[in-house]
Protein backbone atom coordinates (compact mmCIF):
# COMPACT_ATOMS: atom_id res chain seq x y z
CA UNK A 1 0.00 0.00 0.00
CA UNK A 2 1.25 3.36 -0.93
CA UNK A 3 0.88 5.87 2.12
CA UNK A 4 -0.92 9.19 1.12
CA UNK A 5 0.58 12.51 1.34
CA UNK A 6 -0.03 14.72 4.25
CA UNK A 7 -2.92 17.25 3.31
CA UNK A 8 -1.28 20.63 2.77
CA UNK A 9 -2.66 23.08 5.37
CA UNK A 10 -5.44 25.74 4.46
CA UNK A 11 -4.76 29.14 5.96
CA UNK A 12 -7.84 31.20 6.29
CA UNK A 13 -7.49 34.90 5.05
CA UNK A 14 -8.08 36.46 8.59
CA UNK A 15 -4.75 34.17 10.07
CA UNK A 16 -2.79 34.97 6.96
CA UNK A 17 -3.86 39.18 7.44
CA UNK A 18 -2.99 39.02 11.12
CA UNK A 19 0.42 37.07 10.69
CA UNK A 20 1.45 39.65 8.17
CA UNK A 21 0.27 42.99 10.32
CA UNK A 22 2.17 41.25 12.81
CA UNK A 23 5.27 40.85 10.75
CA UNK A 24 5.10 43.81 9.62
CA UNK A 25 4.71 45.74 13.06
CA UNK A 26 1.18 46.69 12.68
CA UNK A 27 -0.08 44.72 15.92
CA UNK A 28 2.39 46.14 18.20
CA UNK A 29 0.91 49.05 20.44
CA UNK A 30 2.32 52.58 18.43
CA UNK A 31 2.42 54.52 21.58
CA UNK A 32 5.73 52.60 23.22
CA UNK A 33 8.16 54.52 23.64
CA UNK A 34 9.53 56.37 20.27
CA UNK A 35 13.38 56.96 20.06
CA UNK A 36 16.61 56.23 17.45
CA UNK A 37 16.72 52.64 18.93
CA UNK A 38 13.15 52.13 18.39
CA UNK A 39 13.51 53.06 14.86
CA UNK A 40 16.03 51.14 13.92
CA UNK A 41 14.19 48.18 15.22
CA UNK A 42 10.96 49.22 13.06
CA UNK A 43 13.81 49.08 9.78
CA UNK A 44 15.05 45.94 10.65
CA UNK A 45 11.68 44.78 11.31
CA UNK A 46 10.43 45.26 7.88
CA UNK A 47 13.28 44.67 6.10
CA UNK A 48 13.76 48.10 4.58
CA UNK A 49 11.80 51.11 4.32
CA UNK A 50 10.86 53.07 0.57
CA UNK A 51 11.62 56.12 -0.10
CA UNK A 52 9.83 58.20 -2.07
CA UNK A 53 10.35 62.42 -3.30
CA UNK A 54 6.34 63.16 -3.03
CA UNK A 55 5.70 65.30 -0.02
CA UNK A 56 1.98 65.98 -0.54
CA UNK A 57 1.93 65.19 3.11
CA UNK A 58 5.30 63.71 4.65
CA UNK A 59 7.85 61.64 3.14
CA UNK A 60 7.12 58.05 2.41
CA UNK A 61 9.68 56.75 4.92
CA UNK A 62 8.54 59.18 7.58
CA UNK A 63 4.97 58.36 7.08
CA UNK A 64 5.76 54.62 7.07
CA UNK A 65 7.41 55.15 10.58
CA UNK A 66 4.60 57.35 12.03
CA UNK A 67 2.12 54.37 11.47
CA UNK A 68 3.93 52.31 13.73
CA UNK A 69 5.03 54.86 16.04
CA UNK A 70 2.97 57.84 17.15
CA UNK A 71 6.31 59.60 18.98
CA UNK A 72 8.33 58.97 15.64
CA UNK A 73 10.20 62.20 14.29
CA UNK A 74 12.24 62.46 10.89
CA UNK A 75 15.33 63.60 12.83
CA UNK A 76 15.91 59.91 14.72
CA UNK A 77 15.89 58.05 11.31
CA UNK A 78 18.25 60.84 9.85
CA UNK A 79 20.16 60.28 12.87
CA UNK A 80 20.80 56.51 12.28
CA UNK A 81 21.57 57.13 8.33
CA UNK A 82 24.07 60.12 8.56
CA UNK A 83 25.58 59.73 11.71
CA UNK A 84 25.41 56.17 13.51
CA UNK A 85 25.50 54.51 9.67
CA UNK A 86 23.02 51.92 10.87
CA UNK A 87 20.97 52.30 8.33
CA UNK A 88 22.10 53.10 4.64
CA UNK A 89 20.31 54.26 1.31
CA UNK A 90 19.85 52.19 -1.57
CA UNK A 91 17.76 50.48 -3.73
CA UNK A 92 15.56 47.16 -3.80
CA UNK A 93 12.22 47.83 -6.36
CA UNK A 94 12.59 51.39 -5.42
CA UNK A 95 15.39 53.81 -2.99
CA UNK A 96 14.98 52.54 0.27
CA UNK A 97 16.46 53.02 3.72
CA UNK A 98 17.72 49.71 4.90
CA UNK A 99 19.44 48.33 7.86
CA UNK A 100 23.69 48.25 7.27
CA UNK A 101 24.17 44.42 8.03
CA UNK A 102 22.47 44.21 4.53
CA UNK A 103 24.64 45.88 2.80
CA UNK A 104 27.06 42.94 2.33
CA UNK A 105 24.17 41.27 0.20
CA UNK A 106 24.17 44.47 -2.08
CA UNK A 107 27.17 43.42 -3.60
CA UNK A 108 26.05 41.06 -6.19
CA UNK A 109 23.50 43.85 -7.21
CA UNK A 110 26.49 46.00 -7.74
CA UNK A 111 27.99 43.43 -9.33
CA UNK A 112 25.74 44.06 -12.15
CA UNK A 113 26.90 47.48 -13.30
CA UNK A 114 30.16 47.53 -15.22
CA UNK A 115 33.52 48.91 -13.14
CA UNK A 116 34.85 50.66 -16.56
CA UNK A 117 31.94 52.29 -18.03
CA UNK A 118 28.00 51.78 -18.63
CA UNK A 119 27.46 50.45 -21.70
CA UNK A 120 27.02 52.77 -24.97
CA UNK A 121 23.54 51.11 -25.56
CA UNK A 122 22.03 51.27 -21.73
CA UNK A 123 20.31 54.27 -20.55
CA UNK A 124 23.25 54.76 -18.28
CA UNK A 125 25.20 54.88 -21.54
CA UNK A 126 22.97 56.99 -23.92
CA UNK A 127 23.12 59.80 -20.94
CA UNK A 128 26.52 59.99 -19.82
CA UNK A 129 28.21 61.44 -22.84
CA UNK A 130 30.57 60.94 -25.25
CA UNK A 131 33.58 59.75 -22.91
CA UNK A 132 31.80 58.13 -20.01
CA UNK A 133 35.32 56.86 -18.42
CA UNK A 134 36.29 60.99 -18.17
CA UNK A 135 33.37 61.54 -16.65
CA UNK A 136 33.37 58.81 -14.05
CA UNK A 137 36.91 59.28 -13.52
CA UNK A 138 36.09 63.57 -12.96
CA UNK A 139 32.86 63.22 -10.92
CA UNK A 140 35.27 60.78 -8.54
CA UNK A 141 38.10 62.66 -8.16
CA UNK A 142 35.96 65.88 -7.48
CA UNK A 143 34.16 63.61 -4.25
CA UNK A 144 37.50 62.95 -3.32
CA UNK A 145 39.67 66.21 -3.26
CA UNK A 146 35.53 67.50 -1.98
CA UNK A 147 33.88 65.13 -0.11
CA UNK A 148 30.04 64.73 -0.56
CA UNK A 149 28.67 66.42 -3.17
CA UNK A 150 25.16 66.89 -4.68
CA UNK A 151 24.37 67.11 -8.51
CA UNK A 152 23.79 70.81 -8.45
CA UNK A 153 27.59 71.15 -7.38
CA UNK A 154 28.05 69.91 -11.26
CA UNK A 155 27.57 72.06 -13.89
CA UNK A 156 26.53 71.43 -17.27
CA UNK A 157 24.68 72.89 -20.39
CA UNK A 158 21.47 71.01 -20.03
CA UNK A 159 19.27 70.31 -23.03
CA UNK A 160 15.36 72.72 -22.19
CA UNK A 161 12.43 71.23 -22.54
CA UNK A 162 12.58 67.55 -21.25
CA UNK A 163 11.54 65.81 -19.01
CA UNK A 164 13.78 64.82 -15.35
CA UNK A 165 14.84 61.56 -16.82
CA UNK A 166 15.96 62.62 -19.81
CA UNK A 167 17.38 65.84 -18.51
CA UNK A 168 20.04 64.04 -16.50
CA UNK A 169 23.23 65.64 -17.16
CA UNK A 170 25.94 63.70 -17.36
CA UNK A 171 27.60 64.44 -14.28
CA UNK A 172 24.37 63.53 -12.48
CA UNK A 173 24.01 60.18 -14.28
CA UNK A 174 27.95 59.47 -13.44
CA UNK A 175 26.21 59.98 -9.18
CA UNK A 176 23.60 57.67 -10.04
CA UNK A 177 25.35 54.93 -12.00
CA UNK A 178 28.24 54.71 -9.19
CA UNK A 179 25.93 54.80 -6.52
CA UNK A 180 24.32 52.12 -8.34
CA UNK A 181 27.85 50.07 -8.86
CA UNK A 182 28.83 50.53 -5.18
CA UNK A 183 31.67 53.06 -5.72
CA UNK A 184 29.69 55.83 -4.23
CA UNK A 185 27.42 56.06 -1.16
CA UNK A 186 24.67 58.28 -0.10
CA UNK A 187 26.19 60.59 3.05
CA UNK A 188 22.89 62.56 3.60
CA UNK A 189 20.31 64.47 2.19
CA UNK A 190 20.53 68.01 1.89
CA UNK A 191 16.63 69.18 1.48
CA UNK A 192 15.97 65.80 -0.13
CA UNK A 193 18.77 65.96 -2.38
CA UNK A 194 21.13 63.35 -2.30
CA UNK A 195 24.88 64.35 -1.63
CA UNK A 196 27.20 61.44 -2.73
CA UNK A 197 30.41 60.54 -1.00
CA UNK A 198 33.15 57.58 -1.90
CA UNK A 199 31.50 54.22 -0.19
CA UNK A 200 34.77 53.90 1.83
CA UNK A 201 33.75 56.95 3.79
CA UNK A 202 30.37 56.31 4.54
CA UNK A 203 29.71 52.37 5.11
CA UNK A 204 31.37 50.66 8.20
CA UNK A 205 34.36 48.61 7.43
CA UNK A 206 33.15 45.30 8.19
CA UNK A 207 29.81 45.54 6.03
CA UNK A 208 32.01 47.11 3.50
CA UNK A 209 34.42 44.17 3.60
CA UNK A 210 32.56 41.56 3.89
CA UNK A 211 31.90 39.35 0.76
CA UNK A 212 29.32 36.70 0.76
CA UNK A 213 29.18 34.17 -1.95
CA UNK A 214 26.37 34.24 -4.28
CA UNK A 215 24.37 31.24 -2.15
CA UNK A 216 24.40 33.12 0.85
CA UNK A 217 22.83 36.08 -0.29
CA UNK A 218 20.07 34.04 -1.74
CA UNK A 219 19.52 31.88 1.06
CA UNK A 220 19.29 35.76 3.11
CA UNK A 221 17.21 37.19 0.53
CA UNK A 222 14.76 34.54 0.87
CA UNK A 223 14.29 33.88 4.43
CA UNK A 224 14.33 37.59 5.51
CA UNK A 225 11.47 38.15 2.82
CA UNK A 226 9.63 34.98 3.78
CA UNK A 227 10.25 35.99 7.77
CA UNK A 228 8.38 39.69 6.86
CA UNK A 229 5.55 37.84 4.49
CA UNK A 230 5.03 34.88 6.25
CA UNK A 231 2.97 33.27 3.36
CA UNK A 232 4.65 33.97 0.14
CA UNK A 233 5.03 32.24 -3.52
CA UNK A 234 8.44 32.10 -5.04
CA UNK A 235 7.77 34.94 -7.33
CA UNK A 236 6.95 37.58 -4.09
CA UNK A 237 9.93 35.84 -2.37
CA UNK A 238 11.95 37.09 -5.47
CA UNK A 239 10.35 40.49 -5.56
CA UNK A 240 10.30 41.83 -1.85
CA UNK A 241 14.31 42.76 -2.25
CA UNK A 242 14.27 42.61 -6.14
CA UNK A 243 17.78 41.08 -5.14
CA UNK A 244 17.06 37.27 -6.77
CA UNK A 245 15.41 35.61 -9.52
CA UNK A 246 12.23 33.50 -9.37
CA UNK A 247 13.71 30.61 -10.47
CA UNK A 248 16.97 31.23 -7.54
CA UNK A 249 13.45 31.57 -5.56
CA UNK A 250 11.85 28.60 -6.24
CA UNK A 251 15.48 26.55 -5.78
CA UNK A 252 15.29 27.90 -2.34
CA UNK A 253 12.16 26.69 -1.52
CA UNK A 254 13.06 23.09 -2.64
CA UNK A 255 15.84 22.74 -0.89
CA UNK A 256 14.12 24.56 2.40
CA UNK A 257 11.50 22.25 2.36
CA UNK A 258 13.74 19.22 1.92
CA UNK A 259 15.25 20.18 5.14
CA UNK A 260 12.36 21.20 6.91
CA UNK A 261 12.27 24.64 7.66
CA UNK A 262 9.12 25.68 5.55
CA UNK A 263 6.19 24.07 4.11
CA UNK A 264 3.81 24.76 1.75
CA UNK A 265 0.30 25.97 2.71
CA UNK A 266 -2.86 26.75 0.79
CA UNK A 267 -3.96 30.72 1.62
CA UNK A 268 -7.24 31.42 1.24
CA UNK A 269 -8.38 34.37 -0.53
CA UNK A 270 -10.62 37.63 0.86
CA UNK A 271 -12.52 37.36 -2.15
CA UNK A 272 -13.49 34.12 -2.27
CA UNK A 273 -10.96 33.06 -5.30
CA UNK A 274 -9.11 30.03 -5.58
CA UNK A 275 -6.94 29.59 -2.36
CA UNK A 276 -3.23 30.83 -3.59
CA UNK A 277 0.25 28.42 -3.21
CA UNK A 278 2.48 29.58 -0.54
CA UNK A 279 5.31 28.51 1.60
CA UNK A 280 5.41 29.10 5.38
CA UNK A 281 8.00 28.94 7.80
CA UNK A 282 7.11 25.69 9.71
CA UNK A 283 5.93 26.37 13.07
CA UNK A 284 3.69 29.12 11.77
CA UNK A 285 0.70 27.55 13.63
CA UNK A 286 2.50 28.49 16.82
CA UNK A 287 3.29 31.85 15.93
CA UNK A 288 -0.58 32.36 14.93
CA UNK A 289 -1.99 30.93 18.16
CA UNK A 290 0.60 33.64 19.96
CA UNK A 291 -0.41 36.11 17.38
CA UNK A 292 -1.45 39.70 19.22
CA UNK A 293 -4.38 41.65 18.46
CA UNK A 294 -4.22 44.96 16.16
CA UNK A 295 -4.73 47.61 18.56
CA UNK A 296 -8.23 49.38 18.25
CA UNK A 297 -7.44 52.17 16.15
CA UNK A 298 -7.79 53.41 13.06
CA UNK A 299 -4.73 54.74 11.22
CA UNK A 300 -3.68 56.52 7.88
CA UNK A 301 -1.33 54.31 6.06
CA UNK A 302 1.06 55.82 3.87
CA UNK A 303 0.64 54.90 -0.03
CA UNK A 304 3.93 53.37 -0.38
CA UNK A 305 3.57 51.61 2.99
CA UNK A 306 4.53 47.62 2.47
CA UNK A 307 1.19 46.44 3.49
CA UNK A 308 0.29 48.40 -0.26
CA UNK A 309 3.08 46.92 -2.00
CA UNK A 310 2.10 44.13 -3.82
CA UNK A 311 -1.42 45.23 -4.60
CA UNK A 312 -2.48 41.54 -5.83
CA UNK A 313 -1.68 40.33 -2.73
CA UNK A 314 -2.92 43.15 -0.76
CA UNK A 315 -6.41 42.02 -2.78
CA UNK A 316 -5.93 38.69 -2.03
CA UNK A 317 -5.30 39.06 2.35
CA UNK A 318 -7.85 42.34 2.77
CA UNK A 319 -10.11 42.35 -0.14
CA UNK A 320 -8.77 45.84 -0.66
CA UNK A 321 -8.65 47.56 -4.33
CA UNK A 322 -5.61 50.25 -4.27
CA UNK A 323 -4.35 52.36 -7.09
CA UNK A 324 -2.04 55.51 -6.17
CA UNK A 325 -3.60 57.73 -8.75
CA UNK A 326 -0.84 60.84 -8.21
CA UNK A 327 0.20 59.86 -12.16
CA UNK A 328 -3.42 59.42 -12.82
CA UNK A 329 -4.71 62.55 -15.06
CA UNK A 330 -6.80 64.61 -12.79
CA UNK A 331 -10.35 64.11 -14.67
CA UNK A 332 -9.67 60.22 -14.68
CA UNK A 333 -8.99 60.36 -10.76
CA UNK A 334 -11.98 58.17 -8.85
CA UNK A 335 -10.57 59.44 -5.12
CA UNK A 336 -7.67 61.91 -5.64
CA UNK A 337 -4.04 62.50 -6.04
CA UNK A 338 -2.76 61.46 -2.31
CA UNK A 339 -5.31 58.30 -1.82
CA UNK A 340 -4.20 56.88 1.77
CA UNK A 341 -6.04 53.63 2.77
CA UNK A 342 -7.63 53.63 6.42
CA UNK A 343 -6.18 51.15 8.44
CA UNK A 344 -8.57 49.48 11.21
CA UNK A 345 -7.78 46.90 13.64
CA UNK A 346 -6.91 43.92 10.54
CA UNK A 347 -9.01 45.85 8.01
CA UNK A 348 -8.64 48.31 5.35
CA UNK A 349 -11.74 49.52 5.38
CA UNK A 350 -11.83 52.71 3.02
CA UNK A 351 -9.57 55.70 1.96
CA UNK A 352 -8.97 59.55 2.19
CA UNK A 353 -7.63 61.82 0.24
CA UNK A 354 -5.01 64.56 2.12
CA UNK A 355 -2.41 67.22 1.87
CA UNK A 356 -0.76 69.38 4.02
CA UNK A 357 -0.99 73.32 3.49
CA UNK A 358 2.28 73.84 5.10
CA UNK A 359 1.81 77.45 4.68
CA UNK A 360 -1.32 77.54 6.66
CA UNK A 361 -0.36 74.74 9.02
CA UNK A 362 -2.91 72.84 8.06
CA UNK A 363 -4.06 69.09 7.31
CA UNK A 364 -7.09 69.09 4.76
CA UNK A 365 -8.42 65.40 4.74
CA UNK A 366 -11.05 64.61 1.50
CA UNK A 367 -13.24 61.38 2.33
CA UNK A 368 -13.65 58.86 3.87
CA UNK A 369 -14.90 56.17 1.02
CA UNK A 370 -15.89 53.19 3.38
CA UNK A 371 -15.31 50.00 1.44
CA UNK A 372 -18.72 48.05 0.82
CA UNK A 373 -19.91 46.24 4.37
CA UNK A 374 -17.58 48.70 6.18
CA UNK A 375 -20.58 51.31 6.73
CA UNK A 376 -20.42 54.59 7.79
CA UNK A 377 -20.91 54.26 11.82
CA UNK A 378 -21.18 57.56 13.67
CA UNK A 379 -18.10 55.41 15.68
CA UNK A 380 -16.27 54.94 12.35
CA UNK A 381 -16.33 59.01 12.05
CA UNK A 382 -15.10 59.74 15.63
CA UNK A 383 -12.26 56.96 15.32
CA UNK A 384 -10.87 58.35 11.61
CA UNK A 385 -11.23 62.07 13.13
CA UNK A 386 -8.86 60.77 16.00
CA UNK A 387 -6.60 59.31 13.58
CA UNK A 388 -6.18 62.60 11.65
CA UNK A 389 -5.59 64.51 14.70
CA UNK A 390 -2.75 62.05 15.58
CA UNK A 391 -1.28 62.65 12.00
CA UNK A 392 -1.85 65.84 11.68
CA UNK A 393 0.31 66.13 15.21
CA UNK A 394 3.10 64.02 13.59
CA UNK A 395 3.08 65.94 10.71
CA UNK A 396 3.40 69.36 12.40
CA UNK A 397 0.06 70.95 11.39
CA UNK A 398 -1.98 73.38 13.56
CA UNK A 399 -5.19 72.27 12.42
CA UNK A 400 -6.79 69.77 10.60
CA UNK A 401 -10.42 69.09 8.97
CA UNK A 402 -12.20 66.19 7.89
CA UNK A 403 -14.04 67.67 4.47
CA UNK A 404 -17.08 65.12 2.60
CA UNK A 405 -15.92 64.26 -1.15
Amino acid sequence: MVASRTAIPIVSAKVARGLFLAAQGLTADPARKAGPAAVQAEVERLGYVQIDSINVVERAHHHILMSRLDGYRPAMSTKLLERDRTLFEHWTHDAAMIPIDAFPHWRHRFGQFPAGAPPPDSHWGRRIGDDPKAVLRHVVARIRKEGPLMSADFEHARERGRGKWWDWKPQKTALEYLWHAGKLAISGRLNFHKQYDLVERVIPDAERRARPRRAESIAWACGQALDRLVFATPKELAHFYDAVTIAEAQAWCARAERRGEIEPVLVEHAQGSSPRRCYARTGWQQAARRAANPPDRMRLLSPFDPVLRDRDRTRALFGFEYRFEAFVPAAKRRYGYYVMPVLAGDALTGRVDAKLHRNEGRLAVRGPWWEEGSGAKRSQQRSLEDAVERFAQQVGAEKWSVESP
